[in-house]
This record gives structure tokens, sequence and C-alpha cells, in this order.
């Protein structure tokens, strides 16, 4: 008889999750989901994840749910388990030139295409599902968009994680190179010290134009 009150093991609800596609006969389920669609700076960062019926993790959830270091931890942990994984990017330049939706479905894309296997079924965290085809062009790949896929699915909460300790081990090296503005503390998203720094030092080059135009208009505005 189950006792009640006591919540089922998360990890075991994600695993769960993802099962269902496993005994629908799909071999390789993947998992995808961003970083970096809300900063003010830096890129967008995607990552997709490959997992077996095998592959059963314990402490994985949603990246933002978990500890800096235990995400680091579990980062290492997937990429040793995984099936296939890979880590892609869209640039500044190309969220500037495209918009930050159509920049984040890039990643992804090129995320997918450098997997070492080629998926039969696609979870992406989100409400669109962009178009992924084969790493050689020659099909495209079926899927689902999952509204808050990293918290239901094994495989979209490791690619959360994988995506989230990538961008921020680049915000850190941006953070030498730009070391007026703190992107080691803030990783770019727009919080009170880093408006301020924007204010104060101008924008740098890994800062996105149209996300900051507002807070640099409204400083004009006082400023006048």
């Amino acid at each position: 008889m189950p006792v009640i009150g006591i919540k089922k093991n998360r990890s075991e609800e994600l695993f769960a999750f993802d099962l269902k596609y496993w005994r629908q006969g799909v071999r390789f389920l993947c998992g995808i989901d961003e970083a970096g669609r809300g900063p003010l700076a830096g890129p967008v960062v995607a990552a997709a994840v490959v997992f077996s019926p095998h592959s059963k993790m314990t402490l994985i959830d949603d990246s933002k749910r978990l500890s800096a270091k235990l995400r680091e931890t579990l980062a290492e942990q997937i990429k040793k388990e995984a099936v296939a994984f890979a880590v892609a990017s869209a640039s500044v330049e190309e969220i500037q030139q495209f918009n930050i939706l159509k920049a984040t479905f890039l990643a992804m894309q090129r995320a997918v295409q450098q997997l070492k296997v080629i998926p039969d079924f696609i979870l992406v965290d989100g409400r669109d599902f962009p178009l992924f085809l084969s790493s050689d062009q020659s099909k495209s790949i079926r899927g689902r968009a999952v509204t808050g896929g990293d918290r239901l699915s094994q495989t979209v909460a490791a690619a959360s994680i994988l995506a989230k300790v990538h961008r921020d081990g680049l915000m850190i090296k941006y953070a030498e190179q730009y070391p007026r503005y703190g992107f080691d503390r803030h990783k770019g998203y727009g919080t009170k010290e880093h408006r301020e720094k924007i204010l104060e030092f101008g924008p740098c080059p890994i800062h996105r134009k149209l996300f900051i135009r507002k807070i640099l208009e409204r400083q004009q505005t006082l400023d006048f």
C-alpha cells in the first residue's frame, strides 16, 4: 500500500516520461534545451542529449533547480552516460540578425547535426518545435515540443544541464576579456549590477544591442 504524502523520486518521474517513448519503439530519443534566451549579453546555447532505456540517472532535474556545483558534476556524468550529446550556439551577431527565437532554433539545429547518431524522435523544451534535419540533410526528424520539458523529461533535463554549464563557462571566459561588467557573476542577465555597468561603461561587443536599447534610451531621456 503506497504511503500517502511521500512524493515519488524526481529522477524516477523524469525517467518514466522518457520510458513511454522507448516502449513505443523509439531507439534514439533526443532531448533538447537551451540556455541564454533572456540575457542582455552573450550567445544562446543549445544542447542535445540521447540516452538509452538503460540510462536512469539520479539527482537529475531542471538545471535551474540545481546548484552550480551539482550541475557541473551531473554534466560530466551525462557525457559519460549518454549515447550521444552535442552543444552548439548562435552568436550575438546571429541573435541580432535573425531575432532570439530564430537564433535559438539555429543553435538547436546545429546541436542535432553534431550528434554522432541520428535521433528517431526529439523532445524540445518549450512551445515551439523547429524543423530538424539529419546531419546529411536527407530527412526531417520527428518530435514534439514539451512545455516545461526540463521538469518532465530526463533527456530534456540533461540537455538543460549541459547547455547551462557550457554557457556559464563561456560567460566566465568573457569576464576575463571584459572585466568591467561582472559577467562571471550574472552571466549576462539583466541584474541591477549589470544594468548599472552598461550605463557606466556603455555596451561591449558581446552585448545584444536590441536587448539593451531600452536601458540606454531610458538613460538618455533622464539625461535630457
